[in-house]
Formats: C-alpha cells, structure tokens, sequence
C-alpha cells in the first residue's frame, strides 16, 4: 500500500480520515506499507501483504493482533482461509519464486467451481462483452480523466483492462471482500494495481466524488444490501463521474447461479439520480463477437428487456456529460469503433480452454476442452468465437502467427494473458 491511497481512505464506519500507526506491527519501504495497523476514531484495522483490510470482524482483529506479535504468516494465512494442510501446500507453492502460477495458486486458495471461472475468465462471454464496453467509455479522456475503481472485481480480470485505459488518476482501484482474491489480482492478474478489501454490504471506505468511472460487473445481484451500495457508488462518482455496471442480472430472464435479481426497471430505479440508461447485454455481446465495437447509442426500456436474462447499465449526469464534452464534443452515449488490438501488456499464450497437442513438426493442434460439463452449459456460447481445433506455430508471437495474428487475439484462440499466469 503506498502512502498516497491515505488521501482517499476513509472509516465505512465513521468516515474520518485514517492514519499509519507507528508500532510493532509497521513494515515499509519508504512510502510503501508491507504491513502495519490503520487507525480512525472508532477502530482500527490491518494491512497485510500491502492490502488495507478495511473489515471490523474477528478474523481481521485476529490478523492485526498477529502482526502486532510479529507473525506475519499467521495474519496472511488467517485473511487467506488456509487450513493447516491448505496452508502447507501454500508454503509449497511460494518456494516456487517466479515459477509460481496464478493456475498454481488459484488450485490452493480456491479449488472449487470459482477458482475454475477465474482461471478461464480472459475468454468467457460475459468477459468478452465488459470489456468491450469499458474499452469503448474508456476510450475518451473524459471518461478515465481521474481516479478509476472496480468494485467486487475479484481477481482483477477487468482491473486489468482499467489499467490498460492508462487513467489520468493512476493505476486503478481494485476493491472485494475476499482478501484472497486481492492477493491474487495484486500478484499476477493486475500487478499494478491498488488492492483495498472491504465489504460492498457496508459503506465504502472512500471519500465522496473520488472517482471518474465506478465499475462494477457481475456481481451486485449478490450484494443484499442494493440500495445501500447503490448510493456509495454515486457518493464516489459525485456529479461527475460515471457509473459502468456490465451483466446485471435481471429477475424477468433465466441465469445461472442468478443470486439475489431485480427486475431492469428497479435496477434502473436504484441509480435514477444519475439518469441511468439500459442496454441488452445479448445486442452488446453480439456487437461485440461480430464487430468488436460497443453501441451505447441505442439504449433500451426496461419493458423490452423482458425475457432476457442481463442487462447493462451506464449511469451519468447530461450536464456532466456536456460540461465533459467541452472542446472535444463528448458525448458518452454513441457508438465506439473497435479498439486496437496491437499492444501485448502481458505475452501471447493459446486459451487455456484449449488442450495442446505438439505435432512432429513446429505447429501445435489446439482443441477445445471445457473443464467441466457445468462450465461449458454457462459458457458455451464461447463457441461462437472459439474455434473446436486450430492449429498454430510451436511458439506464440507475433511474428509467428503473421496475418493471422489480429484474428486470433480477437475470438479469443490466442489471448494476451498476465505473466505466470499458466
């Protein structure tokens, strides 16, 4: 945690300030916090690994009280959920050093149907189709012109693509309740993130109008607390950011694990003094697929989008969208062209949907194999870009691939994935 986050932070109880307390617990390097203890005038709370726990629960009071004694591993292990055995295998995986893998890791800290969503989260639909929105609203000055955050955001698979709008307010702000996930996120997925664990049932540890775009995908139909969450995130849009929320899950259409739904029309209820507008995420998707370009022109009522089981939704002021478009005629609801796909972040890998087979020669056959019958049932509709076979050079560039290069990175056969990722 660098010390700079100090000037947004603050208390979801109290909502004061909070500083760095100088005592046993303090790890740093300069301006950077490896671990230490936040204080405000109602609590106290952890940081460990770099990450600011901003939760008041046992376990993070256990944590605290661990670094304080000095013992390190024992307040990571307890934020992590590690058992003794699970905890032995993580001891395992860290001797690794650089040869340790996001996959390596995502097998100890979630074996379990999550841990396999994330591991093939670059490729999957509804992937796909949020970051072709983001790309598209981020693809203006306007937009990313400040701080970004994405909330509930996981592993920080769509933190990424934040990252890569470069916002003018720096690396962006990756927030969930699960510190193993942020572990994960600031590791390998978004390395240059700022990770920051606290619960989006409760108030927001961030001070008002701190951000020019809040994101949040996939996940507030399992947030219980809606309206709550709904007013922080304008709080910290303030009048004038923008709100991004990709696969609303809607309560009038079929989904897997649907969570708690609503229908588009309370969704769109629930963000109204922001002048929410909705669009059908099966039109975005194939606009998405099939042109690679994103069309916020053509929202939709909540009426039409019965039957259907998710939506999107963009929040944000007209008179900040004018006084935003001054000089460069903005305007956030249009249509985005493609967004280049020449820059590598990371290093070019086959999808790991796909199962490798060497040939005699220097090519690779590559065939589609789904983890499990349950993912391919959700996400089958990969198979729209996803080819059954392909066969590509041994070793994956640019050069190699040749003409096919733009092509291949596009429907997702080839995927421009974090370092150690597989």
């Amino acid at each position: 945690m660098h010390l700079t986050l100090l000037d947004i932070l603050r208390c979801p109880f109290c909502g004061t300030r909070l500083t760095l307390v100088e005592n046993e617990a303090l790890v740093r390097h300069g301006d950077e916090i490896e671990s230490g203890v936040l204080g405000c005038e109602c609590c106290a709370f952890p940081i460990v690994a770099g990450i600011p726990v901003m939760i008041a629960d046992d376990d993070t009071r256990a944590a605290m009280h661990a670094l304080e004694a000095g013992r390190q591993e024992e307040a990571l292990f307890a934020l992590l959920g590690l058992d003794e055995e699970r905890g032995t295998a993580f001891r395992a995986l860290l001797a690794r050093g650089d040869a340790l893998t996001y996959k390596d890791a995502v097998a100890v800290l979630s074996p379990d149907a999550e841990g396999t969503y994330f591991v093939y989260r670059f490729s999957d639909p509804t992937y796909l189709m949020a970051q072709t929105v983001l790309e598209g609203v981020g693809s203006t000055r306007a937009t990313v012109g400040g701080r970004v955050i994405d909330l509930c955001g996981g592993s920080g698979h769509l933190t990424r693509v934040l990252a890569g709008l470069q916002p003018a307010g720096g690396p962006p702000v990756l927030a969930d309740v699960f510190f193993w996930k942020l572990w994960l996120a600031s590791r390998f997925t978004s390395s240059g993130c700022v990770p920051v664990c606290c619960d989006a049932n409760n108030p927001l540890p961030f001070d008002r109008g701190t951000f020019a775009l809040v994101v949040l995908s996939d996940a507030f139909p399992y947030i219980w607390h809606k309206r709550m969450l709904a007013d922080e995130m304008m709080r910290l849009a303030g009048d004038a950011g923008v709100i991004v929320m990709p696969h609303l899950h809607s309560s009038l259409g079929e989904n897997f694990s649907a969570g708690m739904t609503l229908t588009p029309a309370s969704y769109r209820d629930l963000f109204a003094p922001m002048q929410p507008r909705l669009f059908s995420d099966r039109t975005l998707l194939d606009d998405a697929i099939e042109r690679g370009a994103v069309d916020l022109s053509r929202d939709v009522t909540a009426e039409s989008l019965d039957g259907e089981p998710s939506l999107t939704l963009v929040a944000c002021l007209e008179g900040t969208r004018r006084a935003a478009g001054r000089g460069e005629g903005w305007d956030l609801f249009r249509r985005y062209e493609p967004a280049a796909t020449d820059v590598v972040s990371g290093e070019l890998i086959a999808n790991p949907l796909y199962r490798i087979d060497r040939t005699a020669g220097r090519s690779s056959v590559l065939t589609l194999a789904f983890p499990t019958p349950e993912y391919e049932e959700e996400f089958g509709e990969c198979k729209r870009y996803l080819a059954a076979t392909v066969t590509l050079p041994g070793v994956i560039t640019r050069e190699t691939l040749g003409a096919d290069y733009r092509s291949l990175l596009r429907r997702r056969i080839v995927i421009d994935a974090p370092r150690r990722y597989c």
